[in-house]
């Protein structure tokens, strides 16, 4: 069986591939849990300084696994949150090597990321409303400080999504690409942070993420509620099994 997350380390980089490309790399609870591991055993390397994540097949994340879903299956771990990372960043700063589409939990996990380097064809989505659900993992949150509020709003309300360019205007992605060259674009600014001092970027990783309230709990614990009704809603399960089915949802607002 192959693996769900593939690791590789280099030069003080440690890369974590996302390597579903069957299914968009969409997010199981084996992903999760995987990634999780993951994270934690490059995070506690001495030789990594930086950690990219990315996505297997020319795809960066098509987000939850709907079909897992459907079963009743949810990719996430207590206290860290969506594919195990929403909630529990890396206390290392972590890049996003995005191509093709962040969708829905993928642009959860780009959002959660420190810094965004993406192909100019690259996507991003928050289409959560369209399957009667919300981005719950951190991503209507993140995003409401990532864009400016009407922008942010219109993402999250339609489920429409923002082009690579636009998001690099906004301030959203860091560095834009050339088709293909996300990684080795991600490559090239994690070489740039891992000759820094492993302690002073890790203590400015931690003050810049505090300020801006991206890791503030009392908002994660006031979304949980929400998400509690929203995600145990039939609705909830109808959006799923449209997807599913390749056919329009019929919602009944319960």
């Amino acid at each position: 069986m192959t693996a769900p997350v593939l690791t590789e380390v280099a030069d003080g980089v440690g890369v974590l591939t996302l390597n579903r490309p069957e299914a968009k790399n969409a997010v199981d609870l084996a992903t999760t849990q995987a990634l999780a591991a993951a994270v934690d055993s490059l995070d506690a390397r001495d030789d990594v300084a930086v950690l990219v994540l990315t996505g297997a097949g020319g795809t960066f994340c098509a987000g939850m696994d709907l079909k897992a879903f459907s079963r009743g299956e949810r990719p996430r771990i207590e206290g860290r949150g969506f594919a195990g990372l929403t909630e529990a960043p890396p206390v290392k700063p972590l890049i996003a090597a995005v191509e093709g589409w962040a969708l829905a939990g993928g642009c959860e996990l780009a959002l959660t990321a420190d810094l965004v380097v993406a192909a100019r064809d690259a996507r991003f989505g928050l289409p959560e409303v369209k399957r009667g659900l919300f981005a719950a993992g951190g991503g209507v949150l993140r995003l409401a400080k990532a864009l400016p509020y009407q922008r942010a709003m219109e993402m999250a309300l339609t489920g429409d999504p923002l082009t690579a360019e636009e998001a690099h205007r906004f301030g959203l992605v860091n560095t834009l690409t050339e088709p293909g060259g996300a990684l080795a674009g991600a490559r090239e600014l994690a070489a740039r942070i891992a000759v820094n001092g492993p302690l002073g970027v890790r203590a400015s990783k931690q003050l810049i993420a505090g300020s801006v309230g991206w890791t503030d709990r009392a908002a994660l614990a006031a979304q949980q509620e929400l998400a509690d009704r929203v995600f145990g809603s039939a609705d909830a399960q109808e959006g799923a099994r449209a997807f599913a089915e390749k056919r329009p949802p019929v919602w009944r607002g319960e």
